[in-house]
């Protein structure tokens, strides 16, 4: 277990140190939010369906949650590059706590930055449910150990940033457009419908709506919550198990 804790400090405290990063990292949820959030809200609302700033909030908090913690697997390239990898893998320690901490450390710095991300959105002007920001952090905490596994079962098979970055580039993008983050889902037709309802960030986002009291929520949270724990713990097993396979 101290093994699993001390990887999990070294990624938390990485992210806290550098102010510049965390800084930085807000810079795209806060252009999504205000500029979409308040230039689109008038044609939403002319709609039929409602504040549209009060929509997309959740959608762009579940953005922040999901590009930090898949993107925590590019830490494990940086590892490789500098040597750290190779270090930790030759330790007495088994490759799944090395996983987990890393995993964890990774879901961790996600839901902060999710949590700055949600603390701009108040002071822009969402007004959520506020007794239910403990079960929308609950749905936080699904979506980054979800991504943060995705990322680690990539990156253990990459070996340059140039690969990582154009599966990355192909995968997150559209993950996250296809999650219903700008759109309600409910109003999807035709393929479209079946695709948005494949991809494990739409639960997590709706989730989120539907415990903040946002409108247009397609989906039952418990839905929301039974497919993210699932698909969750299937990307746990398999980031795990291409993890143990990683070569320094």
């Amino acid at each position: 277990m101290s093994a699993i804790y001390i990887l999990w400090l070294r990624e938390v405290k990485r992210y806290t140190r550098s102010r510049a990063q965390i800084v930085a990292s807000l810079g795209q949820p806060m252009l999504y939010l205000l500029v979409l959030g308040f230039g689109l809200g008038p044609v939403f609302k002319r709609a039929g369906n409602g504040d549209y700033f009060q929509f997309i909030a959740p959608g762009v908090i579940g953005m922040s949650v999901l590009f930090s913690s898949i993107f925590s697997g590019l830490g494990l390239l940086w590892d490789r590059q500098f040597g750290f990898l190779k270090e930790t893998l030759v330790a007495p320690v088994s490759r799944l706590q090395i996983m987990i901490g890393r995993t964890l450390g990774g879901a961790t710095v996600a839901c902060i930055q999710g949590l700055l991300v949600m603390l701009i959105c108040l002071l822009a002007g969402f007004r959520p449910h506020f007794s239910a920001i403990p079960l929308a952090l609950g749905y936080m905490v699904l979506i980054a150990l979800l991504f943060a596994a995705l990322g680690m079962a990539i990156g253990s098979g990459l070996q340059d940033m140039q690969g990582f970055q154009l599966i990355m580039n192909f995968l997150v993008l559209p993950i996250y457009f296809l999650s219903g983050a700008m759109f309600p889902l409910s109003d999807t037709k035709n393929f479209l419908k079946y695709i948005t309802r494949a991809d494990p960030l739409s639960y997590g986002i709706d989730g989120m709506r539907n415990v903040l009291g946002a409108p247009n929520a397609a989906f039952d949270p418990r839905l929301d919550f039974i497919v993210l724990v699932v698909v969750g713990a299937i990307l746990l097993v398999f980031g795990a198990y291409r993890f143990s396979k990683i070569e320094a």
